[in-house]
């Protein structure tokens, strides 16, 4: 296989996995609910970017040790392994296979990286790309590459398998990675109550009659879990200031600050109707939303897939010549929480057949509420902080708000005609 010169910008890439310093128990085991399943074939990935002083004193040894100490009391079931029941779900199997450590180097500073990937395209140099499979039994869920700099700063690539739990649930992971880091952590182990993971469900609804629109069934992948990929894909990121966002929301809601549109609803019907005028004869005429639930509040050491995820449908008009105002009011006001649907989806089919979510529909992430730079090493915030979603259904369009400490990020990622 040949290299490109920019994949000879990382090197010397050492792998190795880590564990919990304690055993975690026999035959014990995380049952993935029906959300989790539905999420199996999408991965996040997480990138931070830190100074020379956060990242002083942290080598690849020290990093190991406090993940060592990190995995004996919180998030002991990431160390494990996918396994089948007899049905075929899928569920995991808590044997402290542990999860895998990258460590690489680059002779980049990390201003140069940044002015070199505006576009974001080197960044799988950074994270792994790893999915799960072809061998359940061998594939891990978590892999975390630390990159050195030549300036002396590191970046921390997260690999995260989506069925683990959501992007909440993923920087959750790391910011108490952090925590550890500092000694500010205790030493007492917390296990999973067999319970946990049913608690979920007892607030949602009783199921419609009739199927989700947020979700489609796909042609089974068996045991490499990776949509299949036969379109050229192309991602387009641009940033929006504090300045722009404020500007933004006046241009649409108006000079009434009472009836002011939130932002991530702006932003999200100005990316529906430039979409629809970029496809010209067909419009997305149903969206996708996914938004952090506010009423859940996770026990310590869980990771869960917990986000709401809703339907809106446009009805009879035309987004290209809707204004943008009632577009936004749209996804603020019109939107049917779909979660309920889905698990009754996957529970008809006994959890082993294979969905999309994320691209099934135009899909809209908002990400506002996770805390991104939460993580904190040496006492300094990371300088930079990315997050994407992998695996995307490809016959449609997937776009991605991130907001952070009045900024936000927009990415967009579609089928190239």
């Amino acid at each position: 296989m040949a290299f490109s010169e920019e994949d000879n910008l990382v090197y010397g890439n050492r792998i190795c996995s880590v564990w919990p310093g304690r055993l975690t128990g026999s035959n014990r085991v995380h049952d993935p609910c029906s959300i989790d399943l539905a999420m199996k074939l999408h991965y996040l990935k997480g990138l931070y970017f830190f100074s020379s002083h956060a990242a002083e004193g942290l080598t690849p040894t020290r990093l190991k040790e406090t993940m060592v100490e990190w995995f004996c009391h919180e998030y002991y079931y990431t160390c494990g392994r996918l396994r089948k029941s007899e049905s075929g779900r899928p569920y995991l199997k808590c044997n402290d296979c542990g999860v895998r450590f990258i460590e690489a180097q680059c002779d980049k500073t990390i201003d140069e990286w940044l002015e070199l990937d505006k576009d974001c395209c080197l960044q799988r140099l950074l994270v792994s790309q790893q999915v799960i499979g072809p061998e359940l039994s061998f594939s891990p869920l978590v892999l975390i590459q630390v990159t050195y700099f030549k300036c002396g700063g590191i970046s921390l690539g997260l690999s995260w398998a989506h069925i683990l739990g959501d992007a909440f649930s993923a920087t959750d992971f790391m910011n108490k990675w952090g925590k550890i880091v500092a000694g500010l952590q205790s030493n007492k182990p917390n296990y999973l109550k067999s319970d946990t993971l049913t608690e979920r469900s007892k607030d949602h609804p009783k199921p419609l009659p009739q199927e989700p629109l947020s979700v489609k069934r796909i042609d089974p992948v068996g045991d490499h879990w990776i949509i299949p990929n036969n379109s050229k894909m192309a991602t387009f990121s641009f940033q929006v200031t504090a300045t722009q966002l404020a500007n933004l929301q006046v241009e649409i809601s108006g000079p009434n600050q009472i009836d002011q549109i939130p932002i991530f609803e702006s932003l999200c019907a100005i990316i529906w109707k430039s979409l629809a005028k970029v496809r010209g004869g067909t419009q997305p005429e149903a969206v996708t939303i996914c938004k952090n639930c506010p009423s859940y509040k996770p026990a310590k050491g869980t990771v869960l897939n917990t986000q709401i995820i809703s339907k809106v449908m446009v009805g009879s008009f035309s987004i290209t010549e809707t204004d943008p105002r009632k577009l936004a009011t749209l996804l603020l006001n019109e939107v049917v929480d779909e979660r309920s649907l889905i698990e009754e989806l996957v529970e008809k089919d006994h959890g082993v057949s294979d969905f999309v979510v994320y691209g099934a529909k135009l899909t809209f992430v908002d990400l506002e509420e996770a805390d991104f730079y939460g993580l904190e090493l040496n006492g300094d915030k990371p300088e930079v902080v990315h997050y994407s979603v992998q695996g995307l259904e490809t016959k449609e369009r997937f776009s991605c708000y991130l907001g952070q400490k009045g900024l936000a990020l927009a990415r967009v990622v579609a089928k190239v005609e």
